[in-house]
């Protein structure tokens, strides 16, 4: 994937991050994370329109829980039945 701009309704999810310097590719997994995690139903259709949902489901099966929102992990495991 490459460096693209990021539209403005993102930024609230990615506040943390310089958006200018995110790459789609080498950031996928705070991009993912911070979305699913804190975003609104805008945010991830953009996310799902960038990550094919099979990379979004891998994610979640072999990423950490500790610092997502409960309701949230519970949320995305159900949707992508993992």
């Amino acid at each position: 994937m490459r460096k693209q701009k990021f539209p403005d309704f993102l930024k609230p999810f990615l506040w943390y991050y310089n958006l200018n310097k995110l790459d789609l590719n080498k950031n996928k997994e705070k991009i993912i994370f911070n979305i699913l995690n804190f975003g609104t139903k805008k945010a991830t259709d953009w996310l799902f329109s960038v990550y094919p949902k099979k990379e979004i489901k891998n994610f979640l099966k072999n990423n950490n829980f500790k610092n997502w929102q409960r309701k949230s992990y519970q949320f995305w495991k159900v949707i992508f039945n993992v």
